[in-house]
Order: C-alpha cells, then structure tokens, then sequence
C-alpha cells in the first residue's frame, strides 16, 4: 500500500489535492488520523490522537484551529502510486477564513457529515465554499456505527438541503477504520488532477506561513506553473521581497526535504526570512530571475468584525506583547491590531478579530506560547457615524464616540444568521432571536429539524449569543452566519463607574431599548466578581450623565472589638467608632482592585 517518499516533483495525473471540510465535531481531524494511518504516513507507535491538531488548545478543546496539510503516498487499486495533498481544515464559523485558504489549494473536497446528527450550519457554509472555488465534492457519512445513525435519512438531506448527488455517498467510521480505504478510492477516482505547466516560469500561491525559532520563517506553498528548487532565487510578487530557498519539502506528516516541488504539488520552503511582514497570505511567489507575467487572484483579505483591547497587566511586558503579535499575526492573517492607549489600563493593542472564539484562542495563545498576562477589554464591533459636518468615521472603541450633539447618525453592521435545530428547541430560539432585535427572514424545515434565517445586529450577536443558543438548545443548534449590511441605529454609550471612577475597559456601546437591562446585568455581575474593601463600593451604569442601575458592594468589616473581654460596653463603642472614621477616611482615598477574570465574565452577562 505504500512506497518511500517522493524526491522528485510527479506527474499531474497521480497527484491530488484535496481538503476534508466539515461541521465542528463531525470527524474531520478523526478521519485525517485513519489516512495517515492507512497510507503509512507515521508508524503505528508514533501514532496519536488528532495527529494534525498540534497545538495544545486544539487537544484540550477538541477544535482544529490551523488547517494543517499533509503529503501522503498511495497505492491505489489500480496499481499505480498516486500523491494524496491533505488539508485538514477548521469547522468553526470564526475560523471561515483558514477553509476558504485551504480550498483555494485544491481541487476538491471531502465532505464528512455525521450520520446521525445529519447536515449542520457550518455544513452548508463550508460546502458553499468549496464549491465557490469549483471543487468536486465527495460526500462521506462518518459514525454509521453508532446506534443513532440514519444513514438513508441523512442522505436524503444532503440532497435536499445541499443540493448534491448523495447516492454514492460513502458510509464510514472515522473512528474504528471502518471502511476507510474506500474513501482513498473515492479521491484517487472521483478527484480531478490539478492542471499546470512545468515549462513556465515558477507561479506558487503562498498558503500559510508561520514563524520557527530555528529555521525562521516556514512559508507553505501551492505551485501552480513551474519548479521550486532549492537555490532558487524567489520574490514575493505582493511585497517585492526577495530570498534565496535553502530548503523544500513537504509534510508527511513529518517534515522531509525533496528536491523540488513541480505543478500541482503542495510543500514548504524555507530561506533565511527574518521579516514577518514579508510572506502575506494569498500572495504570489515566482523566480526573481524569470518572473511570471501575472499574480494569482490571491485571498480576499479577511475583514475582522469583533475588537477588543488586549492590555499586558505587567506594564512592562509591553514591548515582548508587540512582538508576540507580530508572531501570531503571521500565523494568523485574520487577526490584526493596532497600538492603543487607555487610562486605567495603559499602553496595549486594539486587536480586530473574526467572532469571540478567535478573540479567546488568541487571547490563550499569547498567554501560553509568549507567558504574558493579558486584560482584555469588552468585545465591540464597527459602528460607521455621520457627523452633523457631514463627515462620516467608523468606531471600534466606545470610548472614542463623539459628544452626542455632533452625531447625526449611527450605524451598526447587521447578519443574515442561519440556525439549524431540533423541532422541539425552535421556540426558545425564536425568542432568543427576537429579544437580540431580530427580524425573521425564513422557517423551513429538513425532516424533524427547523432551519431559520434571521436578520441580526452584529453587536447583539459578539456578546453571548452562541453560548445562549448552545444553552437553549442543549447544544442541538448550530449556527452560521454572514455579514450583509449597516443600518441606522439608536445607540449609545454605557458606561461603567467603580466607586465613582469611570472603567473605560467595561464602556460599550448598546441600543436605547437594552441599556438600562445591560447596566444592570453589569452592576449585578461586577458586585459578584469584585471582593469586599475595607470601605463600602459604589458601582453604577451611565448613560451621559445620568445614572441608570447601581450596586454597593458592603465594606469588609474585621472584628475590631475580638480583644475586649468584659469590662464597660463604651469600650467596644470607642473601637467600633474609631473603625468607622478610618473607613471613610479610606472610601476617600481608597483604591479598588478590580481581578482581571471580573473583565471576560462581566461581558458574558445573562440577558
């Protein structure tokens, strides 16, 4: 079933480049494992779970955060060995952007759905996607061991709500190895071959690029036309660089060095690259010496709609803060930030991201990879604002909002979200739609599930939508969504006072209707999440200058009068009094500690 590693670029014909694309937890890093497995990519002994998910978060969450791509060597039925290019890829709606970079690679898909949970949202996004960039789509049905499976059923849906083919779908279990080896079939004889001309001047799509303390930067590559050797002088069409390779090899998922990478063959290169601004995503790589006369359409860049602010609690962190962001941001092209100021916090990074899992993913990253302590500060979206002078600006940080008597007009980018669930769940969310000031698009229905579109400001969606959803629905519901447009909205700008100061890391920006709800979840929450003083805290919500909610936090009280044995009751008096005065002397002065952990969990307010 397989032979040593190729050292030589291949024939079209038996090369094939695919991606495995699915909804989150239906199997996709589980089968990635069986074909490795299969093709003798590793050894049995060095063998893992999740073999492709190498970060320590993807393990411990069970997510695939990076696609990860993987060169395997096949022997098909046929007799003839073939090279398998796999792109394992993310199914969370946050991480769209790393599939869509996977799929451009490719000419096709595996699309694995699970037999008994049957066509989820990210399903139906992700096959939108694949067929966006002219893919062949393979469906295979993953779980058919388990006793709730229902294979026909869900083969039906596939057909009725996806539009695809399913009668030669190929039923398997991921898990066991069960009928695997007819998935390897499948892409050897359902999968096109990628096309090229190993005779024109090098055209090589950058996929991913990520940063090693050894070898500098890795830059993964597709090659369209031409060869990749070592020695190569290349240049970065996009951003004028030039290197010279010392290194080409590809994944197996061990790195091993070839001689070259010709047409149609997926691999890495390395060449000295200290600049991490160098290697963007999506841009074009050809020989410095013979270039290509046009660069590859490339990615449309991925546009981040929830920021925050990232603040190292160390102020004097800040300077190993930038760089670590400069490390992440080459592997992440989705994440972007920019410098920031605050007064309560300091020097930090106003930080754009895709949804609230990729803010927490690389709020964690920074933490662990990098051992810095971060406050992150509440999550916001783009707001565009008419002036009264006629000049239109955008926001992400409430506390830029202009005084109310030069806004003419705010507006707030709206979703167009789809929900797939249950029958039994779809009351509970429709109510939760339509509390989040939602306008109910369409209700269809796929056998016993309900899909619904709805139409849903942004910023109703980045706080705690999806955890309330899960909750609703016991987890049954999946949820997808894309940005549509920006409509006017009545705005304006909570803000969060602790004992009497202003807390610009917790002001945000919400509707007229839901504030006094908001700055009172708020002021519940903080009064929860901030330990008793020696004095007594105020905490209060503003609009403006006027108070809607508050709460006061009771002064710790130590028992002062423990030493007084017996003897006349003014005694006790006297040390109770002297007790009160410092406390008030204090509630002047006092300053309050206010745990980084109160930060996130304010935000995550119950509606």
């Amino acid at each position: 079933m397989l032979f040593p590693p190729a050292m030589s670029t291949q024939p079209f014909d038996r090369i094939r480049n695919f991606a495995i694309i699915a909804h989150i937890d239906h199997g996709k890093s589980t089968l990635a494992d069986r074909l490795i497995q299969l093709t003798g990519g590793l050894s049995e002994r060095e063998m893992t779970e999740q073999v492709l998910d190498s970060m320590d978060i993807e393990r411990e969450r069970g997510i695939t955060i990076k696609a990860q791509t993987v060169r395997l060597n096949y022997r098909a039925r046929d007799g003839k060995d073939y090279v398998l290019n796999l792109i394992d890829t993310p199914g969370h709606v946050d991480f769209a952007y790393e599939v869509n970079r996977s799929l451009a690679a490719c000419e096709g898909s595996i699309l694995v759905v699970d037999a008994s949970q049957g066509v989820e949202a990210q399903t139906l996004a992700n096959v939108y996607q694949a067929l966006d960039n002219n893919h062949e789509i393979v469906p295979v049905l993953n779980k058919i061991d388990l006793p709730a499976a229902e294979p026909e059923k869900v083969k039906a849906q596939i057909e009725e709500v996806i539009g695809l083919d399913a009668s030669n779908a190929i039923g398997i279990s991921a898990k066991t190895g069960l009928n695997v080896e007819e998935v390897l079939e499948a892409i050897v004889t359902r999968l096109p071959p990628p096309k090229g001309d190993a005779e024109a001047p090098l055209k090589a799509l950058l996929v991913d690029s990520w940063y090693d303390a050894y070898l500098g930067v890795v830059v993964l590559v597709r090659i369209v036309d031409g060869a990749l050797k070592k020695g190569t002088r290349i240049r970065m069409m996009g951003t004028g660089a030039a290197y010279e390779v010392e290194r080409v090899g590809a994944f197996t998922p061990k790195k091993i060095e070839v001689e070259a990478l010709g047409p149609g063959e997926i691999g890495f290169l390395t060449g000295s690259i200290k600049e991490v601004a160098d290697t963007r995503v999506g841009d074009t790589i050809t020989d410095d010496r013979k270039p290509t006369a046009e660069p590859l359409p490339g990615f449309r860049p991925a546009q981040p709609v929830v920021f925050c602010g990232l603040f190292p609690v160390d102020a004097a962190q800040f300077e190993q803060l930038r760089a670590a962001m400069a490390k992440l941001r080459l592997n992440d092209a989705s994440f972007t930030y920019e410098m920031e100021t605050s007064a309560a916090l300091g020097f930090g990074f106003r930080c754009g991201f895709l949804g609230l899992l990729h803010l927490e993913i690389i709020e964690e990253r920074l933490e662990r990879e990098f051992n810095i302590e971060l406050i992150a500060t509440a999550p916001s979206v783009i707001y565009e604002i008419e002036l009264t002078s006629g000049e239109t600006i955008e926001i992400h940080n409430p506390v830029d909002m202009p005084e109310v008597t030069r806004i003419r007009e705010i507006r707030e980018p709206w979703i167009k979200a789809t929900i797939i669930s249950p029958d039994e769940h779809l009351g509970a969310i429709l109510k939760l739609c339509q509390d989040r000031r939602g306008n109910q698009i369409e209700l269809t229905y796929v056998g016993t599930r309900a899909m619904v579109t709805y139409e849903l400001p942004l910023n109703e969606v980045v706080f705690d939508f999806y955890d309330r959803l899960k909750s609703v629905s016991r987890g049954y519901a999946s949820f997808d969504y894309q940005i549509i447009d920006r409509r006017p909205a009545d705005l304006v700008r909570l803000s969060i006072l602790v004992n009497g100061e202003p807390v610009d890391a917790l002001a945000m920006l919400v509707h007229r209707t839901r504030a006094e709800q908001r700055g009172r979840a708020m002021c519940e929450k903080l009064k929860e999440l901030i330990p008793p003083h020696m004095f007594q805290i105020p905490i209060q919500a503003a609009i403006g200058g006027k108070i809607i909610a508050r709460e006061t936090i009771r002064a710790l009280r130590k028992d002062v009068t423990a030493k007084c044995y017996g003897g006349d009751a003014t005694r006790k008096r006297k040390l109770l009094e002297k007790q009160k005065e410092g406390k008030k002397r204090m509630r002047q002065y006092g300053k309050v500690d206010i745990p980084q952990e109160a930060f996130i969990a304010a935000l995550k307010v119950d509606s």
